[in-house]
């Protein structure tokens, strides 16, 4: 006598990543744990405007983060790790989103979408895609000092002051974070839908802190390659 099995259920957590709801769900949370980063990454960075001193010690704090309960650098492999899972977790739920999409709308119908609409979509596809590219290339760079032209370990001013008096290298730079600026805005705010945190009375207060976000860690960011191009920091 044959005994009947049920099938296995999928858990809540494999459904909700499988369902569009889900994807952006994660794309959202994401989002905002890379935000939290970036804004204290960029506070961070102003600290070279008081001097390799001030600077060189702040980046050998970070390694210090935690002790003694924590090894030298354990809180920044840690944050490494956790920030990369965000990323991947990140591209691959926008990766997938952009597949459904293209396959759910016919042909005749993209035309007809609204031109703010195609801006935002194609702004958050090729802006997420020049940030990926240089996330890996800020790695190589102040990370490892694989390209950096001076590449000195233990001395993060001087390697960044070496990059930025390369015009090409704060180009690139400048190129990065004004594509972060317009990822930032729409994200916010697509976040804010996604997390059901918005409606008909908040969308103006989420549009204004969109726009601030993205304009202060933008300039934020782009106030030390310019400080360094311009000979205020050397």
């Amino acid at each position: 006598m044959a005994i009947a099995t049920r099938a296995a259920r999928p858990s809540p957590l494999r459904t909700l990543w499988h369902s569009t709801v889900g994807k952006k769900a994660v794309m959202a949370t994401t989002g905002v744990i890379m935000l939290l980063f970036l804004i204290v990454h960029m506070a961070g960075n102003l600290k070279i405007f008081f001097g390799p001193t001030d600077f060189n010690g702040y980046a050998h704090w970070l390694r210090t983060i935690g002790e003694p309960a924590l090894h030298y650098s354990w809180y920044l492999w840690i944050q490494r790790v956790v920030l990369l899972a965000c990323l991947v977790a990140h591209v691959v739920s926008a990766i997938q989103l952009t597949h459904r999409d293209m396959h759910a709308r016919p042909q005749r119908y993209r035309s007809k979408r609204p031109w703010r609409a195609t801006f935002a979509t194609n702004t958050m596809r090729y802006g997420g895609a020049i940030l990926a590219l240089f996330v890996v290339w800020h790695i190589l760079d102040l990370t490892v000092g694989a390209v950096n032209p001076r590449g000195e370990a233990g001395h993060p001013y001087q390697n960044v002051v070496a990059d930025f008096q390369v015009w090409w290298i704060g180009l690139i730079y400048v190129v990065a974070m004004l594509a972060l600026c317009l990822h930032i805005y729409h994200g916010f705010w697509s976040a804010a839908q996604t997390l059901g945190a918005n409606n008909a009375a908040r969308n103006v207060a989420f549009k204004t802190i969109a726009t601030a976000l993205a304009l202060v860690i933008t300039v934020g960011f782009l106030s030390v390659p310019v400080a360094v191009m311009t000979g205020l920091v050397s």
